[in-house]
């Protein structure tokens, strides 16, 4: 299974000729799919996790193609006529060759101003977890591969690493880290890296287009 990491907070995902996108939003260069795509799952309603014109492209190079989002994505992407599956926390789907199970619920809190929404975390074939804008995580399961948050208006970067430290992934890479300087980039991967290391772990810095092979 290969992971690959795009531009802030989207990820594709292959395994055994099929493909998985996570979050492909306003931040993520115009993601260009084929007819491989079997699934887009959307942690939640920000669009910087999603947006209608990239939902086009993959629905228009894969038509058979399935979404999946929490219920304020599919109310969001029916006014643009585009059918989202509803999944919540304790969900488990199979679609293709990947089995999706959903943690979380709510996305972290941004401030008291700001009411908040659902979120889903996803974890992929057992093995790999993607939190979505939120920290909850998978109680029952040793994660292989962990994208951590590496910045947003929702957290602080000793959250990111109690966080990183709480799953004690085996792998780690940053991700939501548009809002990065270059140098801010180097600060947060130092210390999530740190975290990662804790119980034994390895962190890659992956920029877009790297990727991970489990």
């Amino acid at each position: 299974m290969r992971i690959t990491k795009l531009e802030h907070a989207a990820v594709i995902i292959e395994n055994a000729g099929e493909t998985l996108i996570i979050d492909p939003g306003k931040f993520t260069r115009p993601i260009e799919p084929d007819a491989s795509v079997v699934a887009v799952v959307i942690t939640h309603l920000h669009d910087d996790h999603w947006t209608p014109e990239q939902l086009e492209r993959i629905r228009a190079a894969s038509p058979g193609v399935t979404l999946f989002g929490p219920a304020g994505v599919v109310a969001a992407a029916a006014t643009a006529g585009i059918p989202v599956q509803p999944v919540a926390a304790g969900d488990s789907v199979v679609v293709g060759g990947f089995e999706l199970r959903f943690f979380g619920g709510t996305h972290a809190l941004i401030h008291r101003s700001i009411p908040l929404i659902d979120n889903v975390g996803v974890l992929v074939n057992g093995c790999f977890y993607y939190g979505g804008d939120s920290f909850d995580a998978p109680a029952d399961t040793v994660v292989e591969v962990l994208a951590v948050p590496a910045a947003a208006p929702w957290m602080k970067l000793s959250e990111a690493m109690d966080y990183v430290e709480a799953v004690a992934p085996r792998h780690s890479f940053p991700t939501h880290e548009m809002l990065l300087s270059d140098a801010g980039k180097a600060l947060s991967n130092a210390r999530l890296a740190w975290s990662t290391e804790q119980a034994g772990g390895q962190f890659s810095p992956l920029t877009p287009g790297e990727s991970i092979e489990i």
